[in-house]
């Protein structure tokens, strides 16, 4: 007899807060709080931390060479220097869409813009403790502009971007010498659903 299992699809569920304290708040679109949260009222309540995160978009932009915009980027959390896609947090107004985010990150730190766009995935990241969506996107079509009053600042203004082929890219992340999770995430999907690199079909996928 097969194994009983739940539906394989994530579902949204809220258990009960019993209260709520603010460790960081400020001026900044993140904060951390600590939740007591309740699984059954018969159970007593447990701690645990929730980082807000207004949620991210971000740009795998493919040139008519099949190859990638790509930025070198100072991270100094993590003490490294990581090869990175365009990507921005969505820190705009309460009803700003996750493609006009990434339509705006790839003209602020690409000097790009894009006909054809395509949803490739949303992640959670680290649901265990980080409220982040992070929203990916393939852009294709691509065309020159200007950053327009946008001034490169901190880690941007260290920056390095290029242009690498796809396949390179998927020999860095499979040999593990690129590790930024939405590149990671962003190149093994597009390469998996045919969208880029040798693979590529005509399917070009659903664009929003």
């Amino acid at each position: 007899m097969a194994e009983e299992r739940p539906e394989l699809r994530d579902v949204p569920v809220t258990w009960p807060v019993v209260e709520s304290t603010d460790l960081h708040r400020d001026g900044w679109v993140m904060a951390l709080r600590a939740d007591s949260v309740r699984r059954t009222p018969e159970e007593e309540p447990f701690t645990r931390l929730v980082l807000e995160h207004p949620g991210a978009a971000i740009v795998l932009a493919l040139d008519e060479q099949e190859r990638v915009f790509c930025l070198w980027q100072y991270r100094h959390p993590a003490g490294r220097r990581f090869v990175e896609l365009p990507a921005g947090l969505l820190d705009g107004h309460a009803d700003e869409e996750p493609l006009g985010v990434a339509r705006r990150e790839l003209r602020e730190e690409a000097l790009l813009e894009a006909d054809d766009w395509v949803h490739l995935t949303s992640v959670w990241p680290s649901p265990g403790i980080l409220q982040e969506v992070q929203h990916l996107f393939l852009a294709r079509g691509l065309r020159a502009v200007d950053r327009g009053e946008f001034v490169l600042r901190h880690e941007e203004a260290d920056m390095d971007t290029g242009w690498v082929p796809f396949e390179e890219l998927v020999e860095a992340v499979l040999a593990g010498r690129v590790a930024d999770a939405p590149l990671v995430t962003a190149i093994l999907i597009a390469q998996a659903r045919g969208l880029a690199g040798a693979g590529r079909s005509t399917n070009r996928g659903d664009a929003r």
